[in-house]
């Protein structure tokens, strides 16, 4: 009963929604901004992948986790899912484990396309 988004309000459902959905757009334009920094792309890539996941931890608390999760894994959403979870993975490789700038912005835009896919 726990995962289930019944055992919360309505009204903490929205609140914890709309915290999490104002905090992934804040992570996602804090990283845009720190790009222009040095070594900026590495702050960018950690904010646009954690801005990613609070938007999906957002929907979590509309819909419950076990409920997004049987969505996210259905046949037709499939290879978006697993692509979208690669690309949150490579984004962070790329910057940290094989230092490749390019890679890691590919991977970014990748993210965003699986993301609204």
């Amino acid at each position: 009963k726990v995962l289930d988004a019944s055992t919360l309000s309505f009204g903490t459902r929205v609140r914890w929604f709309a915290i999490c959905f104002v905090a992934g757009i804040v992570c996602s334009i804090l990283g845009t901004a720190l790009l222009w920094l040095p070594k900026g792309i590495k702050l960018f890539a950690v904010f646009y992948t954690l801005g990613n996941i609070a938007a999906l931890a957002s929907t979590c608390f509309l819909m419950g986790p076990v409920k997004q999760l049987k969505a996210m894994f259905e046949p037709k959403r499939l290879v978006a899912t697993v692509v979208m979870l690669l690309f949150l993975v490579l984004t962070l490789c790329a910057v940290f484990w094989w230092n490749k700038k390019g890679l890691a912005m590919l991977f970014c835009i990748l993210q965003f396309l699986a993301m609204t896919w």
